[in-house]
């Protein structure tokens, strides 16, 4: 039977539900752990979502649960802050534990900022509540500050660190995340001024953003790519197909190395063409076309090697080779080719 927590005022306040099937669980000696069945399906609040389906529904509706139960516990007052937090600083468990309740409304405002960065918002509450109870461990109530003010940071840090490590593909770098934060928190501030388009959506520029935050484009723009969330090759283009077959991104992915059949047939084609029109010439001619262009299976050689080897003059094999190039242009523009896409 789940128990009942003390709250400073002598009253009694129930668990909050869990999230996803998650349960929060905190133990006697402050360890704290997430407890439940992994998640598969994401959630977004009720004003970002159109329509949800029927699991998606369900977790949404888990959500506005938790959220309906969390502001029904009233906050702490800064006396009943400072008695409550030396208390469970103390060791006193149920102290500890209404230090928790009466900040999870905290955790809440943070996550939503990170909305659309790949975690659901249940994902999100789950790591700044564990953010949550790391700050109540380390905080020191005697120093005169708000649990408030100190907890904001490990929630951050705890949901940063959570979607560096489990929201994307490629891992980013903690300081890359940071700075994607601001840049996206400033992209959203822009957006709540701007009136909706005509389909309802707010355009903010890059350049706009980098103007907010005093910063090159450029920066900006590099460090938005990586707000862009993968796509997988094996997703559907269309998710309700006529015939029930649908195309995957992969099927519509172009291969810049695959050859081209034309292109490969009339390359095989101009090949058969060039090596009938090397027999036509004589033997000097084809030996000097053959050696001046790597022809037949050769290397290539210089003018010199050439008029050394066949006992010529420089000029005179410079001769040769234009002569015979005249020959197999003159069969090449027969067949509709020219010379200068062979040589």
């Amino acid at each position: 039977m789940p128990r009942k927590r003390l709250t400073p005022s002598g009253g009694t306040v129930n668990p909050p539900p869990p999230l996803n099937g998650h349960s929060l669980i905190d133990g006697e000696d402050g360890a704290s752990e997430i407890a439940g069945p992994d998640a598969d399906s994401e959630a977004e609040p009720a004003e970002r979502r159109p329509e949800l389906a029927a699991g998606e529904s369900e977790i949404g509706n888990t959500l506005q649960t938790y959220l309906r139960e969390i502001r029904r516990a009233p906050l702490l007052t800064p006396q009943e802050e400072f008695e409550t937090a030396t208390r469970a600083r103390q060791g006193d468990f149920d102290a500890r534990q209404a230090m928790i309740e009466r900040n999870l409304r905290l955790v809440v405002s943070i996550a939503k900022n990170y909305l659309g960065r790949g975690l659901p918002m249940p994902d999100l509450i789950e790591e700044g509540n564990l953010g949550l109870m790391h700050a109540i461990g380390k905080f020191e109530p005697e120093r005169g500050f708000r649990f408030s003010t100190y907890a904001s940071w490990w929630i951050r840090q705890s949901i940063e660190r959570a979607i560096m490590h489990q929201a994307r593909l490629v891992r980013l770098p903690v300081h890359v995340v940071r700075e994607l934060n601001q840049v996206l928190k400033a992209r959203r501030a822009l957006e709540s001024q701007m009136p909706s388009g005509a389909e309802g959506e707010r355009q903010v520029r890059v350049e706009d953003v980098a103007a907010a935050l005093g910063r090159p484009v450029q920066e900006v723009a590099e460090l938005l790519q990586f707000a862009e969330q993968p796509t997988s090759l094996d997703a559907p283009i269309d998710r309700h197909p006529a015939d029930g077959n649908s195309e995957t991104v992969l099927d519509s992915v172009a291969d810049d190395g695959a050859s081209d059949p034309m292109s490969l047939t009339l390359s095989n084609e101009v090949e058969r063409l060039l090596e009938h029109g090397l027999d036509e010439l004589n033997d000097r001619e084809r030996e000097v076309l053959a050696g001046r262009y790597g022809l037949r299976d050769r290397e290539p050689e210089t003018l010199e090697v050439l008029a050394e080897r066949l006992g010529l003059t420089r000029e005179r094999i410079r001769q040769i080779q234009q002569e015979a190039l005249i020959k197999l242009k003159r069969r090449m523009l027969r067949h509709g080719i020219d010379r200068d896409s062979v040589f």
